[in-house]
């Protein structure tokens, strides 16, 4: 028997997850090393649910952690494949990948297109590589997902000679918006053939408007900062904004960082981009961030809803979408005029139908590392 590790790295996490390789993987264990730097942790999800302090830790310690943790899981199983979360595969990767030397060096490219998450992928690709030598590594992009928009879902109002450089609206968050409309195939197919607006509500943040289990329309853009406001990034920005900040002296290196890093629910907070934290705060601040927040979403839902030209659904997903009633409750409440309303008790006892309206309400746990494994078993097979 062989198996199938999942890599998802961020700026300070890896999540991962190992599977049994088959037609439909099994997963033997799954979970994360956080705290990236000098005091990280491994922890492991499910029934050997544990925490190991793995103390100083780059992606590729982390990598070498994993692996000692799971040896145990893997009971000798070679693993014969490891499937990375790629972020931004550009205009030239519409589909997943074997990462070769060649493949590595395109996506390099494409780092200033998405700071936050693309350098950090490639690391632990390299950690994987080392760690795997033998092993297939096959990387899986957020964007492939969203090939394929009408041109006017993908294209900016700006000279054509940049959208034929690449200048252009990729979308994100495909993995766990391919996994959503698996679910919706399997479980409601009839909605799965419908108009529904899936919004993936975490520390990332977008919404995507499919049709038919294709993607027509998303929130965000050329890059994982457009559309709705995150945990630390801002969201839809003027570009005039830019342009300020540029004549007030500010260089590429410090807008940069006021995006990514300090805008968001925790910019606008000034005290936590969690929103565990701010819900549970008395802080009038926090209130406001939530309150743009869910006004970002609410907008958004409409403009996705006029893409589709009407509404047979919306599912939540993401930590956000799963967890949090209250914002559930607060988008999809006074949406009667779109078909939506809330069952108040099923929503707070975290159901997974939670409409009382002609268009569905669902909330579905997205499974991102599923999405990666099924990519990797299938090129393992070919």
């Amino acid at each position: 028997m062989s198996a199938v590790l999942t890599l998802n790295a961020g700026s300070s996490s890896i999540k991962f997850a190992v599977y049994r390789a088959g037609d439909t993987p099994d997963l033997l264990q799954a979970g994360q090393v956080e705290n990236l730097g000098p005091v990280a942790r491994l922890v492991l999800k499910g029934d050997d649910a544990r925490e190991v302090d793995i103390g100083p830790a780059d992606h590729a310690a982390a990598v070498r952690a994993i692996l000692q943790e799971l040896a145990p899981v893997l009971d000798g199983q070679a693993v014969t494949g490891v499937g990375h979360r790629i972020v931004h595969g550009g205009k030239t990767f519409g589909a997943p990948v074997e990462l070769t030397d060649d493949v590595l060096d395109q996506l390099e490219a494409f780092v200033p297109l998405a700071p936050l998450h693309q350098p950090h992928n490639l690391a632990a690709v390299r950690a994987a590589q080392q760690a795997f030598p033998n092993a297939l590594q096959v990387g899986c992009f957020d964007t492939s997902f969203h090939r394929g928009h009408p041109f006017v879902n993908d294209t900016f109002g700006l000279p054509r000679r940049f959208y034929d450089q690449g200048v252009r609206r990729y979308g994100f968050h495909g993995l766990s918006y391919d996994y959503i409309t698996s679910c919706l195939r399997r479980d409601w197919p009839e909605l799965a053939g419908g108009r529904v607006v899936i919004a993936h509500l975490g520390n990332g943040a977008s919404m995507c408007a499919v049709e038919n289990g294709q993607s027509v329309g998303s929130t965000m853009g050329f890059s994982a900062l457009d559309g709705l406001p995150m945990g630390t990034r801002c969201g839809q920005l003027d570009p005039g904004v830019l342009l300020y900040l540029m004549g007030q002296g500010m260089g590429v290196d410090e807008i940069t960082r006021i995006l990514y890093q300090e805008s968001g629910l925790k910019g606008l907070s000034e005290l936590s981009h969690d929103m565990r934290t701010l819900l549970a705060s008395d802080d009038p601040k926090a209130r406001e961030a939530i309150d743009y927040y869910v006004f970002r979403i609410r907008r958004e839902l409409g403009g996705m809803a006029a893409v589709l030209g009407g509404l047979d659904g919306v599912v939540f997903c993401g930590g956000i979408g799963e967890n949090a009633a209250e914002i559930r409750a607060r988008v999809i409440g006074g949406m009667g005029f779109l078909g939506l309303s809330l069952d108040a008790k099923a929503n707070a006892d975290g159901a997974t139908q939670i409409g009382a309206g002609p268009a569905q309400v669902l909330v579905i746990r997205t499974d991102e590392e599923q999405v990666i494994a099924r990519s990797v078993v299938r090129a393992l097979n070919t």
